[in-house]
């Protein structure tokens, strides 16, 4: 198999710290947080504003890559689950997925609402969110 070199463009700042205790998706009581960006992407921000909606890319450092399966959402009364059916952070490449509202950007500085991630979480990227009017 081929390894991909993953640079983080930067970290979160958030009041989350243990794992056991942080929500399990943005609406069930994430808090706001910041997204710091390296100042070497400064550029990359251009066009992205306050008052919208982005996905947010990051690495679960903390995440077991070794896990396959899963009670989801921890609940052993639930059947065992393959991790690529659930949103669990212990998978075998723990890439988080947000999507988060920018409430501010100050610089490199982003404040967001709704990010369930931990602190020091690295940050993969950022992309905006696309939708279509039916």
């Amino acid at each position: 198999m081929t390894d991909y070199l993953l640079r983080p463009i930067g970290h979160i700042e958030s009041g989350l710290t243990d794992p056991t205790a942080a929500p399990r998706q943005p609406d069930e009581g994430a808090p706001q947080a910041w997204l710091i960006l390296d100042e070497r992407y400064v550029r990359a921000l251009d066009g992205v504003t306050a008052g919208t909606d982005v996905l947010l890319l990051t690495w679960l450092d903390r995440a077991d890559r070794d896990t396959l399966t899963i009670h989801p959402r921890g609940d052993t009364t639930r059947a065992i689950s393959g991790v690529f059916a659930t949103r669990a952070p212990h998978r075998p490449n723990p890439i988080g997925l947000h999507h988060i509202h920018i409430l501010a950007i100050n610089g490199t500085r982003i404040h967001v609402r709704n990010l369930e991630a931990l602190n020091g979480t690295p940050i993969l990227d950022l992309k905006p969110l696309l939708t279509t009017d039916r």
